[in-house]
Order: structure tokens, then sequence, then C-alpha cells
């Protein structure tokens, strides 16, 4: 849980934005996660954005697009539910998603090299947003394919979980393989020193809530953060305030 004298130090100061990034396979805990980890922010301060199937209108921009215009502002805290990685990994999954997005070229969805040009788009990004205050932290919930099933049968024994589960859930199980592959490949081609992933074993959830925090305040203490010093001239201007609301009694 980030403590909100974090939160209120990162907006004061004004300096830095913070990004927090989760990706997971169905069922890993990604929602759980974000709320637990958030629960003792102020809410005006952070904003959440889950992105899902692309709409058409989105489609009509390069794929960094529609994330992009959600980044957070300097002060505020940014959390993003699946985000631009998903068209490296589910993309990569089901490449027939390439022929929607209007390339200008046809690429190669089984070769190497569209995927590489996208790592290299979203390194550069992360590179450019880490130089201009913005400091990216990425969370992989590890989940195992045994414990995603135990977690889909509960969705199917408590009746207030239903709404969670679907046939596409189970569907996207026959490729786990795949996007395990996909995962291996972006996540070391992606993370750097200005944006690591953290790869959080996600089985037990109390735990990998634990070490998301921890990562999260670790991200925070490193932060060069300070209250913005009252100089002269404003303390003079605080004073000429205090005259006044005395006066007012």
């Amino acid at each position: 849980m980030l403590p909100s004298k974090q939160q209120q130090l990162l907006y004061a100061c004004n300096q830095y934005a913070v990004l927090l990034i989760f990706q997971a396979m169905d069922a890993a805990g990604k929602d759980g996660a974000i709320k637990h980890v958030m629960s003792g922010v102020n809410p005006q301060g952070c904003q959440v954005f889950s992105f899902k199937h692309p709409s058409p209108a989105e489609l009509e921009h390069d794929f960094l697009w529609r994330t992009t215009r959600d980044l957070p502002e300097r002060g505020r805290i940014g959390i993003f539910n699946r985000s631009y990685y998903e068209e490296v990994v589910i993309v990569r999954v089901h490449p027939e998603i390439l022929l929607c997005e209007g390339l200008q070229r046809k690429p190669d969805p089984h070769g190497d090299g569209i995927w590489e040009e996208r790592y290299r788009s979203i390194v550069d990004l992360e590179r450019h947003l880490h130089e201009n205050g913005t400091r990216i932290v990425k969370f992989f919930l590890h989940l195992s394919k045994k414990e995603q099933c135990k977690r889909f049968l509960a969705r199917i024994d408590e009746p207030e979980k239903n709404w969670k589960f679907s046939l596409a859930d189970v569907h996207e199980r026959q490729f786990w393989k795949s996007y395990m592959k996909a995962y291996e490949e972006c996540l070391g081609a992606t993370s750097a020193r200005n944006a690591p992933w953290y790869i959080v074993p996600a089985d037990d959830k109390e735990n990998a809530r634990l070490i998301v925090s921890q990562i999260i305040l670790d991200t925070f203490a490193r932060l060069d953060m300070s209250y913005p010093r009252t100089g002269p001239e404003r303390l003079r201007e605080l004073e000429e305030i205090r005259k006044q609301l005395a006066n007012q009694e």
C-alpha cells in the first residue's frame, strides 16, 4: 500500500509522474493488486486505465497512440491495467489482428521484423518519458496454468464471480505456450534500467501484493523529492495574509 504522504509529496514537488504497468494472463490478480496497492491514496491524484481490444477510431492511429494520450501528468500516478504491451503479446499470438491495423506495408507476423520494430518503438518511448520525468515500473504477474484453472473454477462455483468468466477465457488457454513465448521475448527486449520489468510470482495473491507494494515504495524512495521552499517574499505574503485574517476576527 502506498502511503498518502508519498503521493502528496509527489504532487507538491511536481517534477515527476509515476506510471505503473500491469500485464498478466487472465485471473492473475491484476485488479486485486491494483486495488490493494492504491487503497491508501487520494483518487484525485491517481488515474487508472484499462485497455482492451482497440476501437475502430483507435485503429486509425499508430499502436502507441491510445495509451500515450492517457499518460499521467507530473505530480500524478498513472496505472495501466494492460497497456501498449498488448501489441506485442496478444497481437503476436493472434497475428490476424494486424490485418485491421492499417499498416503502411504488409508485415510478416511470423517473422521477427515487426516485433523488433515495436520493441524498439516502446523502448524509445519509455526512454523519452524517463528523460522527461515519468518513472515507469512494469509488473508481470506470473501465474501458473494450474492456478489459473483453479481460479477459473472458482469463478464458476461462486455466483458473485460468474460475471468475470466467459468461454473466451477458456479458449485463450489453448495458446498458453504461445503467450509464454511472447511474454518471454517481450520482457527480455523491453526491460531497461529506466523502465524495468518485475516478474512477480502470482499464485499466492497476498505475497504478490506485498511484493508489488514494496517495489512501488522503493521506487518512490529513490525519487529526489522535497516540498517547495518558502522564500522571503512568500513569507512576507503569508504574514500579510495572517494580518488580514486576524483583522477579520
